[in-house]
């Protein structure tokens, strides 16, 4: 045969054949892919397909609507389709139903920017007219923010979500609130709450961040006025004495009504020695201060006084009968001339200041606390307890603040007012200000405005944390803290931080001081102050509010409708406050879970086996989380939800916060237009999300990577899967290397719905991509090449290989269809055609039978020696002295008899993908390639003799004894005669 007359045996071998393309193209393909959902109706197919099964409710936590999604969102949305897909195809309904957070301060603050870029006064518009602005404006949002969560490859009800503005949903988050009132949890009282003077609201502390602040901080001076002891001249010597207090609020000072001490802290008499003072400095010599001695230094040098002189210690029983006088009290301003107590307080400490707190109970929870707590002892001491109103909520001091009247704390921009200068002047005329200065520190802002806040002393409404309810230790706070006991949070460090929360917490702040949101639906009676608690009033706004929405509350004649005939609407106030934004979110088990049948659980507590699952970034600890734990153990004694599953947030390549400023935020929408949306769900499948994670281009580039090798894998199966006959093949039929294989899947089996039980995608992520690129790849696929390509149609070990592919293909890509739906339906439509989906599919049963841990252990030592082999080969081919494996003949010397023991039986040379290979028990010669790690193996590396298969490329000494085929292997050539056979010319 000349060279001319050489066959091309292309077309007899069974080469990998698809249409599925290298290049997956995904920001075109994607949306041709979610159209084609949409045509098959899949949503509503796995709800048909779930109907008899239990239930696994994701329930989702609203974002609010109010712009486009920020990769917070990407992370979140697609974490919560992970879960739901893969719950639904482990064998769950599960249900998404997709919601929006509609009300609140965020969607006015931006209708009220339009307004004042127009000139127009919101308080001239009707407060309907101004909702219906409100509402409209979350109307456009939600639309956006749909179609990019479902560009993301979200699958849910998405014809159907539910929205807090809805009439409904308004109806609901009363009737809650209404039911707080009837149990008697709710009450109108007076707290310090953090106000926003720019936004005129009070803020809850999950509104609340903390920036960078520079204070103006004073020492001030309070003259002792009375004091207690059997030695009378150490009264008189305390009587000649001032307390010292430190704060970085001045404009508190008019509000102070105590100082705050701590018994466990040393104080001690000090005196100022120091001679030829300047003039403007405020201490004199001979100046008594009682002072901790741990502070005392530091308070001389920031009143610039070297020489001091420490007198006696003060002790804890001193400081208790002191009283002192105000430091404004006697500059005439009228107001001042009472007494300020002196209080043993736990909040005190001696880490700054000097030791003496400045209690001001109108301006922060820990002075309110204590100044309650004393209440019954002060007044039996005759101190006036009441509260001063001192700052009106446009940030201007009020009546109660004599002589400062009209001056602002913060202005309306958010900007420090005069009220620090005027009262620093104020402190210097009265002879008290010891000090001054200014400190950059951390200071709380409203995080919608940027601006800073002030504790101020507001009516509000609040719900009690401590009151008893239906029995001895029945608290909202007992039920919420037995509530976490009983609750899955993961990561496990969730439960620690949401109960040290509802540990701490202070009695529940509902009221908001707005217009776009749910009123308080409550009446007060003008002379008791009682709230009305009327069954029938209470159905009648929700009768309205389900017809109307909230607007109903503010219509016309609103009053006299839901009071009826019962009530003279004279005698009652309608509240006008509304809720705050937490309580409608916190509400929506009851508008959500519990009114829609397709997610109503039935869970465990109550006989059933459902489950309900949170999931939020771990912000919501004191957010989501928090006032849905309360809501529902308010009104139902048990949290809402059987799982609280928390992520972290998303930072820049380099670790730093992602921000305009910097340049270095990351856009989901750029990302899916780029790449598409499967990179960069890929990304939130791999990435450790129970911490705080990083994203950026070299993160992205790293991920593609991965995809292409993964995509070009399952290329390969789909090509070799194309001559796959649906032939059923006995696990006792095949060869060892399939078993293994299939071993391989039950074992992943196992693992993969284990690691999607606890919520642990890296895992499954890891587990799969590795399997895929080191044990198929890089080992099956790569030794089973040459059988499936080459082997006869008939052979048994062909057979065995393509129904072992087939198990493998089904496995991997249901199990991967969580996490890549657009890749993963891609694949399985080339394979099973148009109309099929494998987001209709279930995660395969894989038998039992198939995990063979002997079989595993064995092949675990024949990988062992194949290391050795191909390391060595590796080296020949770096050298140039082969081409390809196929040209090398090794002589592998095993002394380790475990080991040799493994290889018996095994072809060798397929397994090290050589033309031929050769054993020996021997020892090897010196020169001999090992490895440090692998003892008892050796190899010395050789050409393989013979000729080279023109078929299959492997050298033997057989090549050109078959007589019709001379230039192939006799494997070969008895499959050159079975396909001549079946391929006659007609």
């Amino acid at each position: 045969m000349t060279e001319t007359d050489k066959r091309d045996y292309s077309e007899t071998l069974n080469l990998p054949k698809t249409d599925f393309p290298m290049r997956a193209g995904l920001p075109k393909k994607e949306p041709e892919i979610l159209a084609r959902w949409e045509k098959l109706d899949i949503y509503n197919k796995l709800r048909a397909q779930g109907a008899t099964r239990d239930k696994f409710v994701l329930h989702d936590g609203p974002p609010y609507a109010n712009g486009n999604i920020h990769i917070g969102h990407a992370l979140n949305k697609t974490l919560k389709d992970i879960v739901t897909r893969s719950m639904q195809m482990m064998g769950f309904e599960s249900n998404y139903v997709p919601g929006w957070d509609c009300h609140g301060l965020p969607i006015e603050w931006k209708i009220e920017e339009q307004y004042r870029a127009k000139g127009k006064n919101k308080d001239e518009v009707p407060i309907n007219e101004f909702r219906k602005e409100c509402r409209e404006f979350a109307e456009h949002w939600i639309d956006v923010q749909r179609k990019e969560f479902k560009r993301l490859g979200i699958e849910g009800d998405w014809d159907n979500p539910y929205l807090t503005m809805r009439f409904e949903s308004e109806a609901v988050i009363a009737r809650e609130l209404m039911k707080f009132a009837m149990s008697g949890q709710l009450y109108r009282g007076s707290k310090p709450v953090m106000w926003s003077v720019v936004e005129k609201t009070a803020l809850a502390e999950a509104e609340i961040e903390y920036q960078d602040h520079k204070s103006d901080m004073i020492w001030v001076k309070f003259p002792v006025v009375t004091a207690g002891g059997s030695d009378q001249a150490a009264v008189e010597q305390l009587l000649d004495a001032s307390l010292v207090i430190w704060t970085t609020t001045p404009w508190t000072i008019p509000g102070n009504r105590a100082i705050c001490f701590s018994s466990r802290i040393a104080y001690s008499l000090y005196e100022v020695t120091q001679d030829g003072l300047p003039d403007e400095n405020w201490v004199q010599k001979g100046d008594l201060l009682i002072l901790a001695d741990a502070l005392a230094a530091d308070v001389f040098k920031n009143a610039r006084i070297s020489d001091f002189n420490r007198v006696r210690a003060v002790t804890a029983d001193e400081l208790e009968a002191i009283t002192c006088a105000h430091p404004l009290a006697d500059l005439g301003l009228g107001g001042y001339e009472f007494d300020v107590p002196v209080l043993d307080g736990d909040h005190v400490t001696d880490d700054a200041g000097t030791g003496f707190v400045h209690t001001a109970p109108g301006h922060g929870s820990d002075d309110f606390e204590i100044w309650m707590d004393k209440r019954a002892e002060l007044d039996a001491r005759g101190i006036n307890t009441a509260i001063p109103f001192t700052v009106a909520d446009d940030g201007f001091y009020t009546k109660d603040a004599p002589g400062f009247e009209g001056a602002e704390v913060i202005t309306h921009k958010g900007e420090k007012g005069k009220a620090n200068k005027v009262v620093i002047e104020k402190l210097k005329e009265s002879g008290n200000l010891i000090g001054l200065g200014r400190l950059n520190h951390s200071y709380p802002h409203s995080w919608r405005s940027k601006k800073p806040v002030i504790f101020r002393n507001t009516p509000q409404w609040f719900v009690y944390m401590d009151k008893t309810l239906s029995g001895e230790g029945d608290t909202l706070r007992t039920r919420a803290l037995n509530a976490i006991d009983e609750t899955r949070f993961v990561p496990g460090s969730g439960q620690n931080r949401l109960r040290s929360m509802i540990e701490n917490r202070p009695d529940w702040v509902l009221s908001r001081q707005r217009a776009w949101g749910v009123p308080i639906t409550v009446f007060i009676h003008k002379e008791t102050s009682d709230v009305l608690k009327d069954e029938a009033v209470n159905a009648r706004i929700y009768e309205a509010f389900c017809d109307e929405g909230a607007d109903a509350w503010y219509a016309e004649g609103a009053k006299e409708r839901f009071l009826g005939n019962d009530y003279l609407a004279d005698d009652w106030d309608m509240v006008t406050d509304i809720l705050d934004v937490w309580f409608d979110s916190g509400s929506t088990h009851a508008f959500v879970l519990e009114k829609r049948d397709d997610l109503n659980p039935t869970r465990k507590k109550d006989g059933g086996n459902d489950y309900v699952l949170y999931l939020e970034g771990s912000d919501q600890h004191r957010g989501w989380f928090h006032s849905s734990l309360l809501e529902s153990c308010g009104t139902r004694g048990t949290a809402p939800y059987d799982a609280v599953l928390t992520h972290g947030f998303t930072m820049a390549e380099d670790g730093r916060k992602m921000s305009k400023s910097l340049n270095n935020q990351v856009f989901p929408q750029d990302i899916i237009k780029q790449y598409g949306a499967d990179i960069l769900r890929l990304w939130v499948a791999s990435t450790d999300y129970w911490e705080d994670q990083r994203l950026g281009q070299e993160i992205i580039k790293t991920n593609v990577d991965s995809y292409r090798k993964l995509r070009n894998t399952l290329r390969w199966m789909l090509g070799s899967l194309a001559h796959a006959t649906g032939e059923e093949v006995s696990i006792a039929d095949m060869p060892e290397l399939e078993r293994l294989m299939l071993h391989r899947l039950a074992e992943l089996d196992a693992l993969v719905r284990e690691a999607y039980w606890e919520f642990d995608y890296k895992k499954v992520t890891h587990q799969l991509f590795t399997f895929m690129t080191v044990e198929l790849s890089a080992f099956y696929f790569d030794i089973r090449k040459d059988t499936l390509y080459c082997d006869a149609e008939s052979s048994a070990r062909r057979k065995a290989s393509l129904f072992v592919i087939d198990k493998l293909f089904n496995c991997l890509v249901t199990w991967m269809a969580p996490m890549l739906p657009f890749t993963m339906d891609e694949t399985w439509v080339t394979r099973y055609g148009e109309e099929t989906s494998v987001h209709l599919e279930q995660f395969p049963v894989v038998p039992a039978e198939w995990r063979d841990e002997d079989l595993a252990a064995k092949w675990a030592k024949i990988r062992t020696v194949r290391r050795v082999i191909t390391g060595a080969l590796e080296i020949e081919r770096r050298e140039k002295r082969i081409g390809s494996s196929l040209e090398a003949h090794p002589v592998v010397h095993v002394t380790d008899p475990d080991l040799m023991a493994a290889l018996e039986g095994q072809n060798m040379a397929d397994i090290a993908i050589t033309s031929q290979l050769t054993l020996s028990s021997g020892a090897a010669p010196n020169g001999a390639f090992t490895l440090e790690d692998t003892k008892g193996v050796a190899v010395v590396p050789a050409l393989a003799e013979g000729q080279k298969c023109a078929r299959s490329w492997k050298i033997l000494p057989e090549v050109g004894t078959d007589r019709d085929y001379p230039d192939v292997t006799l494997r070969d050539a008895a499959a050159l005669r079975e396909w001549d056979a079946s391929h006659v010319p007609a």
